[in-house]
């Protein structure tokens, strides 16, 4: 984790004007990922007139009360800036066109990690596409799924809701900063979110509500999750472009169908006819989640090697093979044991923890439970 010198650096390049993600992760990529790099990187190019008068200005003369404000922010409990060169960003983010280059997380920054599933629909759904939504997601959740979206009115609300009923975990992606909340009738819903899930942005902490930035949201909901589930939408949805760039990042697009007289079903039967899957339960959704799982918690495996001792994808026999596997076994024992006890228990990072258990529930060998807590089948 890096200090607070680092996170200020982070910082300051973050609320470069007219910067962005792309150019900041450019910078990065050229000086070998070296943060402090990046910014006498970003200075020279302010200096040489390659960046904005405001970017030179701002880079010359940080706002030093705006950064201490932003760094008291993170100073709280479970609040986190989550950065692309850091080991536990999530690899599927990589995969997207334009990724974003941080990360402000409030809550459970693990759960990025694990399998996740979007679920998404109309602001406006009517109670059966609100039903659907929330038996969709309680069921899928039960399955070991993240459930994530956007903390929208309508199917968004319902889906989060729906996860946190059954124990399970939650991301909601917003367009705001990680200290706004949008709409503000789901402050309630988002205290719920961050304290059993996760609340994740790119923007910076103050920045309000504006139009261009949910398909900013829309884009990292779907880079997150391994698929798209769309409940409800009409043909001018913005759930329609959420699936759009699921399907570009190569992630499965699933459609519920519904009556040709119902205007919120029409943007779910276009998606079908471009080629969306149309799903009518939930054990379609999961067998086709599961292959998909697995590759991504091998590769995740991959990427925390030299971190920790990670168990690859495997069978069952293999997994109780694995040294790694076999002590994090004898470390749950029978009786349902919470993520944090684990961590305490073995030493590992979140991360890796996070892969073994991934691997291990994947392979029939754990459990998942209610409130984070996993158990050994057998």
């Amino acid at each position: 984790m890096q200090d607070a010198s680092e996170t200020s650096v982070w910082l300051t390049l973050l609320r470069t004007p007219g910067l962005g993600g792309k150019r900041l992760r450019a910078l990065l990529e050229h000086v070998g990922g070296d943060i402090r790099a990046a910014l006498a990187q970003a200075r020279r190019h302010a200096a040489a007139g390659e960046l904005s008068v405001s970017a030179r200005d701002w880079l010359r003369a940080p706002d030093a009360t705006r950064i201490e404000a932003d760094l008291e922010w993170l100073a709280q409990p479970r609040h986190r800036l989550l950065c692309c060169t850091h080991v536990d960003f999530p690899p599927q983010l990589e995969c997207m066109p334009d990724p974003p280059a941080a990360l402000f997380v409030v809550g459970n920054s693990d759960l990025l990690l694990r399998p996740q599933l979007a679920v998404v629909g109309a602001r406006n759904a009517g109670p059966a596409g609100r039903r659907l939504a929330r038996d969709f997601a309680a069921a899928l959740s039960r399955h070991g799924l993240v459930i994530t979206s956007g903390l929208a009115e309508g199917i968004d609300a319902a889906a989060h809701r729906a996860a946190l009923e059954a124990g399970g975990g939650t991301v909601a992606v917003i367009g705001t900063g990680p200290d706004r909340i949008y709409p503000r009738c789901h402050a309630g819903l988002a205290e719920s979110i961050a304290e059993q899930g996760a609340i994740v942005s790119e923007f910076l902490p103050g920045t309000v509500a504006r139009p261009g930035h949910f398909p900013r949201r829309n884009r990292i909901i779907a880079g997150l999750s391994l698929g798209t589930l769309v409940v409800e939408a009409g043909l001018r949805s913005g759930s329609l472009i959420t699936a759009r760039l699921a399907a570009e990042c190569g992630r499965e697009v699933y459609a519920l169908p519904g009556s040709i007289h119902n205007p919120l079903a029409r943007g779910c039967h276009r998606l079908i006819r471009d080629g969306a899957r149309l799903v009518e339960d939930v054990e379609e959704i999961r067998a086709s989640l599961v292959p998909l799982a697995r590759a991504q918690g091998a590769e995740l495996a991959a990427r925390l090697q030299d971190d920790a001792p990670v168990a690859a994808a495997s069978p069952a026999a293999e997994s109780l093979s694995d040294p790694a596997s076999a002590d994090l076994l004898a470390m749950l024992g029978h009786d349902p044991v919470t993520l944090d006890t684990l961590r305490e228990r073995s030493g590992l990072s979140g991360p890796a923890l996070s892969s073994l258990l991934l691997q291990l529930e994947l392979d029939g060998v754990i459990a998942s439970h209610p409130g984070g807590r996993f158990q050994r089948v057998s």
